[in-house]
């Protein structure tokens, strides 16, 4: 059983090959996917209502920023992690301390970026 069993995780992001790739990578580590959106409006939504343990912020989406989202979460407790080509220069001050994943990333990358979010130990 993985670390990771269990975990409802929110996906969002605008590409959908990419979307899918990181869905599968969550699955592949034990998690569950509470749903995969590609726009602010819906991310906003379910990061307001859905109950998540983490969720997997694209930065850029269809040209808004998902920042309002992280804003969310942030305000509920859910940890998240930013997951996106822009590196940790595309994350703002307020949010500088979040966990961030520089595309294109593997499947070690996101299970250790992961445990970062979510405090878990890298290996167990």
């Amino acid at each position: 059983m993985s670390k990771f069993s269990g975990i409802k995780v929110l996906v969002v992001e605008d590409e959908s090959f990419v979307a899918l790739m990181i869905e599968d990578m969550l699955q592949d580590l034990g998690c569950e996917i509470v749903a995969s959106v590609a726009r602010l409006k819906e991310a906003c939504d379910m990061a307001s209502t859905a109950e998540l343990d983490l969720a997997v912020l694209d930065i850029n989406l269809g040209g808004e920023r998902s920042f309002p989202v992280a804003e969310i979460l942030r305000e509920r407790g859910v940890p998240f992690l930013f997951s996106t080509g822009y590196g940790k220069n595309g994350v703002p001050s307020e949010l500088s301390g979040s966990p961030v994943l520089s595309k294109p990333f593997s499947g070690k990358e996101l299970e250790e970026t992961l445990s970062s979010a979510l405090g878990l130990p890298l290996r167990t």
